[in-house]
């Protein structure tokens, strides 16, 4: 194995100087805190020797080729929003920055495609595949990650439900493997079945077999009429018994969020947002699309009047696009709420079967209780998605946090893997969860993850660290 590894000298920083440009470099304490970690803190500091930008494929391969050949490791940076710790220097060597590269393409119509740089934000691509009446479905919270980061971590989001995961709208893509080789992954085409399918492998691959440097996006027809309903509930059992309820519906709902009023308060109290519904201790958030007016309220209507059969206290609809963004903007802002309601943050995001959900969100609050932690569960009920948000106050030691997380992590993996589910929905394992994921896997699937880690990079200098650890 290649550890431990090399740092670049003088002579490698004025190489990378020269084959993208000195102004787009930094070394040492030029390099910003900001570049030490992701959204989550809590999965560590690591600072980069050098930070480089680059700006076209090439450059990206050269770097690339750099690290490969002197055994130095080369980590990927988008806009830095992950969750997981996975694109941060856990070695040392160099971080690349793809934000530079953000082209965005002219959509192609005839093959309802657009094709983009990593750069390129999630929310420009989606306005930009608007403008030609089309939609880009994969919806994750943060709007300003990168498309990059979305397809390299296989973001799933709130309209998963409906439309699926990235992966499923990736339809080829150009990358640069870890000796330096620039390659392409499938093509813009609709069937493939020319030989193992790779494309399918990286993407959600969390940076660690190549890197992405443009992709072909699929869109479909954006939809014509949308609304949102707000279903409250007195209590959580009878909010997520409604989920599979709506799902047994003849209308197939865009996305089924849920929130308990305890996190509806939080929100109100430190940002002064406030829900429109005052009513239930929980909530369940619907979402349905339709192509006209008459199939919209068919599906709403069946839905609330399921809803009221099954115990909702009411049923109310958004449809108007300034009411659906004022319900959706405090679902945004949940997060925001959180983290000004403490000091700090640790968070797990297992996905469990949809009948486990109340089950699992009460447990949870158990657990994490009896460490003497706050802990707040919300997220995506459609598909078992839940965001358990584990809250720090005042008072608390560092290490009193670290101990009482590690012990609430531990239980609450277990709780998931009982329940039939898994570690992970849509954040990955980077570096936060790495020491969790074979207790969920077993050692005979790490041992493929490694052969597979290795049959792209068997130096190991590709964002090493990351989902898989090899001794040293």
């Amino acid at each position: 194995m290649p550890y431990p590894y090399n740092r670049p000298d003088a002579e490698g920083v004025a190489y990378i100087k020269s084959v993208t440009s000195p102004d787009r470099v930094k070394t040492g304490a030029d390099i910003t805190e900001d570049y030490f970690h992701d959204e989550m803190p809590e999965y560590g500091s690591f600072p980069p020797d050098l930070y480089v930008e680059a700006e076209n494929t090439g450059e990206v391969s050269a770097v690339m080729k750099y690290g490969y050949e002197n055994n130095i490791p080369v980590v990927v940076r988008g806009a830095g929003t992950g969750l997981a710790g996975g694109a941060t220097c856990k070695y040392g060597g160099i971080m690349l920055s793809l934000m530079r590269m953000n082209r965005i393409f002219p959509a192609d119509r005839k093959n309802q495609t657009l094709t983009c740089e990593p750069g390129a934000l999630l929310s420009d691509v989606q306005r930009a595949a608007a403008a030609e009446g089309l939609f880009y479905p994969p919806d994750p919270g943060e709007k300003s990650a990168s498309i990059g980061g979305t397809v390299i971590t296989n973001a799933g989001g709130m309209k998963a439900v409906r439309y699926g995961l990235t992966r499923d709208y990736v339809r080829c893509m150009e990358a640069v493997l870890p000796d330096g080789s620039i390659v392409e992954f499938s093509s813009n085409v609709v069937k493939n079945t020319s030989g193992y399918d790779i494309k399918d492998l990286v993407i959600g691959s969390e940076g660690t077999l190549c890197i992405l440097t443009r992709v072909t996006l699929k869109l479909l027809p954006a939809p014509k009429y949308s609304c949102t309903l707000m279903l409250p509930f007195g209590e959580l059992e009878a909010c997520a018994d409604m989920v599979p309820r709506i799902l047994d519906l003849p209308y197939m709902p865009t996305a089924i969020e849920f929130m308990e009023r305890e996190i509806l308060e939080i929100v109100e109290r430190t940002l002064n947002k406030r829900f429109p519904v005052p009513e239930g201790a929980a909530m369940l958030l619907v979402i349905y699309d339709a192509s006209s007016r008459e199939e919209l309220e068919a599906a709403c209507g069946a839905a609330g009047e399921a809803a009221l059969e099954n115990g909702a206290i009411d049923c109310m609809v958004a449809d108007t696009p300034e009411r659906i963004a004022a319900v959706w903007g405090i679902r945004g802002a949940l997060l925001d709420g959180l983290k000004a309601d403490s000091v700090s943050q640790e968070e797990c995001d297992v996905v469990v079967p949809r009948s486990a959900i109340a089950q699992y969100v009460k447990a949870a609050k158990r657990i994490a209780l009896s460490h003497g932690i706050r802990v707040e569960p919300c997220g995506h009920a459609g598909d078992g998605n839940i965001h358990t948000e584990m809250l720090r106050d005042p008072g608390m030691s560092d290490e009193e946090w670290k101990k009482a997380t590690h012990a609430s992590l531990t239980e609450l993996y277990a709780l998931s893997k009982e329940l039939g589910g898994q570690i992970s929905g849509e954040h990955g394992i980077g570096n936060g969860r790495i020491e969790f994921l074979e207790s969920f896997l077993g050692s005979r699937m790490i041992a493929l993850f490694k052969s597979l880690k290795l049959a792209f990079d068997e130096k190991l200098v590709l964002n090493p660290g990351k989902i898989v650890e090899f001794n040293h």
